[in-house]
């Protein structure tokens, strides 16, 4: 059993195949933050923001205007 666990193959430090090339993969979140940043609201508690709805839609309104051309 011992050489067949999680934990012993991660500290053998032998993996296999490749890491994938490029960025890595950004969180929902992560785009949320940039959104934020790309408005100057930096100061707003987002959770607190799309609790009310009203407010998130008139913020996602504000970004999505920001990005059309």
């Amino acid at each position: 059993m011992g050489e067949r666990r999680v934990l012993y193959i991660g500290l053998l430090g032998k993996p296999e195949g490749k890491r994938p090339l490029g960025r890595h993969m950004l969180r929902r979140d992560d785009n949320i933050k940039m959104d934020f940043k790309e408005v100057e609201r930096g100061d707003l508690d987002r959770i607190e923001l799309a609790q009310d709805r009203e407010r998130w839609r008139a913020f996602v309104n504000v970004v999505m205007n920001l990005r059309v051309p």
